[in-house]
């Protein structure tokens, strides 16, 4: 199948700091490709590359047959991009904003006034279409802005992040649009950080961190690479923690997770749901009183784990309150 994004290669420098380190993507045409990792793995810079916002340092990437190094205008042409913040004018109406950007993109005013009122009853927004953008609610805004990268019905879509910030309601909904645009033909690189939303969206997943891919596969073929289940169980008491770790210690075929400050351990096993019986009925002999507990399949959390030594939604190294070099660019 031909890909209707491919990237070979990209390398991207912001002085001494390596955003990408020659990076390879695939997307075939009507498929999701789900870009995961941290804030600063890359995500951002990729995307911008992608959509000509900044030059590649080194590599090649070619967006629904456009060159993207040589034929900027054509690829801006057959895209639309929704980046991490909704990129709508809050003093204008939710109408006057997709006008605005059909008018842009030389729809002329009759087109772009359809055009605007189609995507507002498609995104559920007629009822607010006539109000200030500074009235919505984040999941408004954020479906405002999406229809705002359809007006022009691109072939290609990139969402970077598009539910960061959204509550569980906004983005159920948000994830039903975005399912509905695929199935109508739409190739989409979806970016996140939400370990769910990769593996309740994406046909395929490329894990990155530090600018490089560090692996890739469907969701269930990542989960298969660590294998195996996972017992978790959450304490009732902190106090217990020791002994329940010597409890699934016992047990564990990988590394054991265990947060002392929350009172929750995460054990990988192999033998399903005897050797669950057997932890159970050791915890019940040392008295330790758990609040939760249950058996489970791997989840990507864990495959990020695995790969890198640490969680997908784990803080930029330089501490609270600093810029990292993605979210700068």
């Amino acid at each position: 199948m031909n890909s209707t994004i491919e990237a070979t290669g990209l390398v991207k420098h912001y002085r001494e700091v390596v955003a990408l380190d020659g990076l390879d993507l695939a997307v075939p045409e009507g498929t999701i490709l789900g870009l995961l990792g941290p804030n600063g793995a890359g995500k951002t810079t990729a995307v911008n590359i992608l959509t000509t916002l900044i030059e590649a340092d080194a590599g090649s990437a070619t967006v629904a047959g456009a060159n993207v190094m040589t034929q900027p205008g054509e690829v801006r042409k057959r895209i639309g991009l929704s980046g991490q913040f909704a990129a709508v004018d809050e003093q204008l109406t939710g109408f006057e904003n997709l006008d605005m950007i059909g008018r842009l993109y030389r729809l002329g005013r009759r087109n772009a006034r359809v055009r605007a009122r189609e995507l507002l009853e498609r995104f559920d927004l007629t009822e607010a279409a006539d109000r200030p953008v500074k009235t919505y609610s984040g999941g408004m805004r954020r479906r405002l802005d999406l229809a705002g990268a359809l007006v022009a019905e691109p072939r290609v879509l990139f969402l970077d992040e598009p539910t960061s910030g959204l509550d569980p309601r906004s983005r159920t909904d948000l994830w039903a649009v975005i399912r509905d645009l695929v199935s109508r033909g739409t190739t989409l690189l979806l970016t996140t950080q939400y370990l769910e939303e990769a593996d309740q969206l994406a046909d395929d997943i490329v894990v990155i961190d530090h600018g490089r891919q560090i692996a890739h596969g469907t969701s269930d073929e990542l989960k298969a690479m660590i294998g195996g289940e996972r017992i978790e169980v959450v304490l009732a008491s902190i106090d217990d923690v020791a002994s329940a770790r010597d409890v699934l210690q016992h047990v564990a075929v990988g590394e054991l997770q265990v947060n002392d400050r929350t009172g929750v351990l995460v054990a990988p096993i192999s033998g399903g749901a005897p050797v669950f019986t057997r932890v159970m009925r050791s915890l019940a002999e040392r008295d330790i009183d758990v609040r939760d507990v249950g058996l489970r399949r791997p989840t990507l959390d864990d495959v990020f784990l695995t790969l890198t030594g640490h969680l997908a939604e784990t803080p930029d190294a330089s501490g609270g309150g600093g810029v990292t070099v993605e979210e700068a660019t």
